[in-house]
């Protein structure tokens, strides 16, 4: 036998050989889908049979939120509430329900504490489901890999929420993408989302690639080429699979101008998405009197938003300590400024945040210049506005800017950082007037304060009138019109 033979030989040996072995695979593979494709029915039936026996026994059917912090006193728990109180007062033949993490507080307690902190009291009760795992979608859980960490962790908060209640329609009201496949796919459920922050943006990738260093970037992994291409590609996957689990949604609701483009660049399901600018007491803050600041001897730069990592309060404090020292000898001891830092504390850590911020603060010789404000209620909030000159945000990126639009609506000059949707949205011309001003960092924060003080008290009461005028579109009127409006369609599923 030739070379040539025995190399032919040898091929088709091969080959037998590899069909033999590829068939047992091949059905191998096609038995374990059949397999799962047949537990993922049995589930979804026993959910289905779960949710025909809610409606036997009630009659009516269910709206689920899904909303973990529910108790937390942030911009995204308004939007919560107010949603709630629209759908009730529109459709009083549902029962609606609350997925939530907060186990220290009883259902009462959480809507008091909704009625202190946003003045909103819903027209019924609703049902809270306590979901007892909530410390999986905890980021201090996840030192590395935080953002697949915690998008795992909410697929395992996702189904305890779904085993203890099958809801009709779900919604996702704080950003957990990965659990509306969950409960569409397996719970059977119309699914809608509302998006205050896409968990991945195309602005962290940029902040990678161009190894810069921030909150979500630190400097030993900007300083690295390895990990930074490392990240690069960590990104671009869980962006692919975060993209995928958005699209399963039957409704997506975007609360500014900013989250709509990356969500449309992540998602990809134009024709479903439609921008619903987030709920603020516009009228609550209509009150406070506009009049010039002539003879003011104090002038209070205010702050609002959660002791976040991201809302940057250590910008606020930089910033205010340079105003000081370059306004100390031309203020002349007439006037005295001070800062004050309002907002929550949803956990252990942003409290240990505070305590930090406190300690910078006491470094930089401001304790006496420096008030912090936790978790007020609503009319101490407000009597703090109604005393503040200027209105501060420093947060990049903010994804909208409840904390903006008060500042606002209160009469305050705002200054808020030149990005996200204060920029696009929120601090822009209106009827041709100046209604802010915009910064981005120590040094922008500080020249735009002191220009501020330095305006004539005519100027600034005409930007704080302008700015006023300007936020009627943020009203809750306006929220819960567009709400209604995009709920409507999920909303006729409903009905048997």
């Amino acid at each position: 036998m030739s070379g040539h033979d025995q190399l032919v030989h040898c091929l088709c040996e091969l080959t037998r050989l590899l069909w033999k072995l590829l068939l047992p695979l091949l059905f191998l593979c096609v038995l374990l889908i059949a397999v799962l494709v047949l537990l993922v029915l049995a589930v979804r039936f026993w959910f289905q049979s779960n949710r025909n026996s809610r409606w036997a026994r009630d009659g009516r059917p269910a709206v689920a939120f899904f909303h973990p912090y529910c108790n937390a006193g942030g911009g995204g728990e308004r939007v919560l509430w107010c949603s709630l109180r629209a759908l009730q007062n529109r459709y009083a033949d549902i029962n609606y329900v609350v997925y939530t993490g907060d186990l220290g507080v009883t259902g009462q307690q959480i809507l008091e504490g909704a009625r202190r902190r946003f003045n909103i009291v819903l027209p019924r009760p609703v049902q809270f489901v306590f979901l007892r795992h909530r410390l999986l979608v905890e980021p201090g859980l996840f030192p590395h890999f935080t953002l697949l960490g915690q998008s795992v962790g909410s697929i395992f908060l996702g189904w305890e929420a779904l085993t203890e209640f099958v809801p009709d329609l779900y919604i996702d009201s704080m950003g957990y993408a990965f659990t509306l496949p969950l409960f569409r796919y397996l719970g059977g459920c119309s699914v809608g989302t509302y998006v205050h922050y896409p968990t991945i943006s195309t602005d962290m990738l940029s902040v990678v690639r161009d190894r810069n260093p921030r909150f979500n970037n630190p400097d030993y992994i900007s300083n690295s080429l390895f990990l930074s291409a490392f990240k690069m590609v960590y990104y671009c996957m869980f962006a692919l699979l975060y993209g995928m689990a958005g699209s399963c949604s039957d409704l997506i609701m975007v609360n500014s101008s900013w989250t709509l483009d990356h969500i449309l660049s992540l998602w990809r399901a134009p024709n479903r998405t439609t921008v619903v600018y987030p709920p603020c007491d516009i009228s609550a803050f209509l009150d406070i009197p506009l009049e010039e600041d002539r003879d003011k001897k104090i002038h209070s730069i205010i702050s609002i938003g959660q002791f976040r990592p991201e809302k940057d309060h250590r910008l606020q404090i930089r910033a205010f300590k340079r105003v000081l020292d370059r306004k100390r000898d031309c203020m002349g001891g007439k006037e005295t400024l001070k800062l004050v830092l309002i907002g929550g504390c949803r956990n252990q850590e942003d409290e240990d945040r505070v305590l930090m911020l406190r300690g910078l603060c006491q470094e930089l010789g401001l304790a006496d210049r420096v008030e912090f404000k936790l978790n007020i209620p609503f009319e101490e909030l407000k009597r703090e506005l109604g005393e503040a000159t200027i209105g501060l945000h420093t947060m990049w990126n903010e994804h909208f800017g409840i904390g903006v639009v008060e500042c606002m609506a209160a009469g305050k000059v705002i200054l808020a950082h030149k990005s996200g949707g204060p920029k696009l949205d929120i601090v822009v011309p209106f009827e041709g007037g100046q209604t802010g001003f915009l910064a981005d960092d120590e040094y922008s924060y500080a020249e735009a304060i002191e220009r501020i003080l330095a305006l004539p008290p005519t100027s600034r009461l005409q930007i704080r009138r302008n700015a006023r005028q300007s936020v009627a579109r943020f009203s809750d009127e306006e929220f819960e019109a567009c709400f209604l409006a995009a709920m409507e369609p999920l909303m006729g599923t409903l009905e048997r």
